[in-house]
């Protein structure tokens, strides 16, 4: 099967995930702005490298690459990590609280038995301790601290095109103690995220939900779920 990067708005792509990568991953997103690049997660490891290939051979130039951010550290986000970070000249953005799963790699952290993956840590370049920013060409991408899911859980949108884009990994949980979820923060980071009122949710693995309103439908039916 030929594997084809998924265009949501003009700059930004999904480039891994179910359909377009291995069904263990994430989904994995790309954003152009001004001849820069920015990943958002890595997937599960096993096709990082298709992943790489995948965003060359659709005419990105993979030294253009100058963020990944990590929005938590489950291993179907981090597998791929480490072949990005040798691969590529980024600087790997990920939350202080999520640091025990990518840096240190504690298995019970990362959930890697769950997909059959051995981790290995990597270093975060940039560490965030709570709500951040950061631009990427002339678009300013903001990091929110989004705990619930795991401690150290991000979400991070911006507005391009006249679009606010939402990239929300796992809104639809699950929660399990080991990881530290706590359903109360991530009732309160679900309500902070209806509040930004996004146009575009890009979700960690359920794909891609437009206009506003089945945005706020999509978080919304987890808050009733959960």
């Amino acid at each position: 099967m030929k594997r084809k990067m998924v265009e949501i708005v003009p700059g930004v792509y999904m480039v891994g995930g179910p359909g377009v990568s291995n069904a263990d991953d994430c989904c994995i997103y790309l954003i152009e702005s001004d001849d820069e690049l920015c990943i958002i997660d890595a997937g599960a490891g096993k096709s990082a490298g298709l992943i790489l290939d995948l965003i060359k051979k659709s005419g990105f130039d993979l030294d253009k690459v100058r963020f990944i951010v990590i929005t938590h550290g489950h291993i179907d986000h981090i597998g791929g990590l480490k072949k990005f970070r040798d691969s590529l000249n980024a600087q790997i953005i990920a939350h202080t609280l999520d640091l025990p799963a990518i840096e240190e790699a504690r298995p019970e952290l990362t959930a890697e038995a769950w997909y059959g993956v051995k981790y290995e840590g990597v270093k975060v370049d940039r560490v965030i301790e709570s709500d951040e920013s950061f631009k990427l060409g002339n678009i300013e991408f903001h990091c929110i601290h989004t705990p619930g899911h795991t401690p150290g859980s991000i979400s991070v949108y911006a507005e391009i095109g006249g679009k606010k884009i939402l990239f929300a990994q796992d809104v639809h949980g699950p929660f399990f103690k080991e990881w530290g979820s706590d359903k109360q923060q991530w009732r309160e980071s679900m309500q902070l995220l209806l509040e930004l009122n996004a146009d575009v949710l890009c979700e960690g693995h359920y794909g891609v939900y437009s206009p506003a309103a089945k945005v706020r439908s999509y978080i919304e039916s987890y808050l009733q779920k959960f």
